[in-house]
């Protein structure tokens, strides 16, 4: 079975991600976002290896995005960030295994991705584990 493993952030983290420390945290050393790549590259290696990865990729900051929304029938634009939105996907993993339990524990590895000092449990980073369904037939509610 299929799960998609879906990373999140927020402008902030992405601005100290390029070196602006801010409300949310500390600003990311060259260093820190070194060892960030060096903890990424690795574990989609090791997804690779072991089969399990479909598809990774990484997203660009909110700031860089649009929101189409209907009103009153006409589509509408909104550039990004979006006030009204703490958290955005900044990320996604497409594994196929053989059970939500062993999505739910490649997920898990996500929490040792090393950070800059003074990052707090609250804006360390989170993953969201969902199953993806192959037809309408799958989709349970």
């Amino acid at each position: 079975m299929k799960y998609m493993i879906l990373a999140y952030g927020s402008q902030q983290d992405y601005d100290a991600l390029a070196g602006q420390a801010n409300s949310s945290g500390p600003a990311w050393s060259a260093e820190d976002f070194a060892a960030m790549g060096a903890f990424m590259e690795k574990f989609n290696k090791e997804l690779a290896e072991s089969g399990e990865l479909v598809e990774t990729r990484g997203l660009t900051a909110p700031v860089h995005a649009r929101r189409v929304q209907q009103d009153h029938g006409v589509p509408v634009v909104t550039d990004g960030p979006y006030a009204e939105t703490q958290e955005v996907l900044a990320g996604y993993w497409i594994v196929e295994c053989e059970s939500f339990d062993r999505a739910t524990e490649i997920a898990a590895r996500l929490s040792a991705c090393p950070g800059p000092s003074g990052l707090t449990e609250a804006r360390a980073p989170f993953a969201d584990v969902r199953p993806i369904a192959d037809s309408r037939d799958e989709l349970e509610f």
